[in-house]
């Protein structure tokens, strides 16, 4: 875990604590859920490959606008081994000029485009873009006096973020919620008074459902009531229903530690890319999953979802974040987010998701950010 913070031309920019995980394991099986207990495994970075110091165009891949996909159309994507300066990107892309940020203690600059300011850190993977916290897969370099950024953090994070434009679901849109856990699967439990987050899963959920139905949107919930569903089930239903949109949600845990605290909003990693946190699982950085197709939307919604749910909450920002491992996002047609909205092992934080005012905040948080 690591932080960083700084202040740019009278704003004030606050990046916190990144992620957290779950019991290593070996072995290529799924975990029985997302949220367990345990100690975070950062990934593993494969070898370092030495950064061009010129410029070098990616050759973006034109942007997947449709969601339904057929079964076969799994993006299989060449990799991406290429560092591009981030003067020349933005010089060709018009949107001003790369800046160092004055004092602190660390080396950053910002980036000022028409969906917001980004700001980098030499040396670290956390970044900030429209004022929160964001996870790239390589870190910022300098190479003759210049950054220079991968090519897989240009097209599936720069680009995507600061020109990208959210993707149209149509009239008839249809969204699946999946309240995480279930049944024998409880989830992990308050530190206040033991009870499980499966509850506060499918509250939250059902609070969901209207808000959105109002804004026109088919909302069906992966579970109505407390019962197990397998994460392949979880899957299956937002394909039979066509679904545009899945949003699985969760509640974290580090217990027995009750010191972090924070929203996390992940989806899954891009082929090439190592993940944010692994939970002790492999992270075969060529894997190819059938939401890989979603990349570039995945991350548009769920940094959507993110700032909203961190405007109507105030609560701590643990960032955007990529993580491969997540079965219920990984055979999904569709873009597709997990929430993590804030630590059952926190008692501070405990008491807010046990109060049904904090989630109905939260869904109104989700609903604000899908207008």
């Amino acid at each position: 875990m690591f932080k960083f913070a700084g202040s740019l031309v009278c704003a004030a920019l606050a990046l916190f604590l990144a992620g957290c995980a779950t019991t290593p394991d070996s072995g290529e099986a799924l975990p029985p859920d997302w949220s367990t207990n345990g100690i975070l495994v950062k990934p593993v970075l494969p070898p370092r490959i030495q950064p061009i110091p010129l410029a070098v165009k990616t050759n973006l891949p034109a942007v997947i606008l449709h969601t339904n996909q057929p079964a076969t159309a799994v993006a299989k994507p060449m990799p991406i081994l290429t560092w591009t300066s981030l003067d020349r990107w933005a010089a060709e892309n018009k949107i001003g000029a790369v800046r160092r940020l004055s004092g602190g203690p660390t080396t950053r600059y910002y980036l000022d485009a028409k969906n917001g300011l980004l700001v980098l850190e030499i040396g670290s993977r956390e970044a900030i873009w429209h004022g929160m916290q964001f996870h790239l897969g390589f870190a910022p370099e300098i190479i003759d006096n210049q950054v220079f950024v991968h090519g897989l953090d240009l097209q599936k994070n720069l680009v995507p973020l600061m020109l990208g434009e959210l993707p149209a679901f149509g009239t008839n849109r249809v969204i699946v919620i999946d309240p995480g856990h279930g049944g024998a699967n409880g989830g992990t439990i308050s530190v206040l008074d033991k009870r499980p987050e499966k509850e506060f899963t499918l509250d939250w959920a059902r609070r969901i459902k209207p808000l959105l139905e109002q804004e026109g949107w088919q909302v069906f919930l992966t579970r109505t009531n407390d019962v197990d569903i397998a994460l392949s089930n979880r899957v299956a239903v937002a394909e039979s229903h066509r679904a545009d949109l899945f949003i699985s949600l969760h509640f974290n845990s580090v217990a027995p530690d009750q010191k972090p605290a924070g929203l996390a909003t992940f989806c899954l990693t891009p082929p090439g890319m190592p993940s944010t946190i692994t939970r002790g699982y492999p992270d075969y950085l060529f894997q190819n999953f059938p939401n890989n197709n979603f990349d570039v939307q995945n991350l548009q919604v769920a940094a959507r979802l993110h700032h909203s749910l961190l405007h109507v909450t105030g609560m701590e920002d643990r960032g955007v974040g990529r993580a491969r491992f997540v079965g219920v996002l990984r055979g999904q047609r569709r873009p597709a987010v997990l929430i993590e909205a804030g630590f059952l092992s926190n008692p501070a934080e405990a008491r807010k998701i046990e109060n049904p005012d904090f989630r109905q905040k939260l869904a109104e948080g989700v609903a604000n950010a899908l207008k």
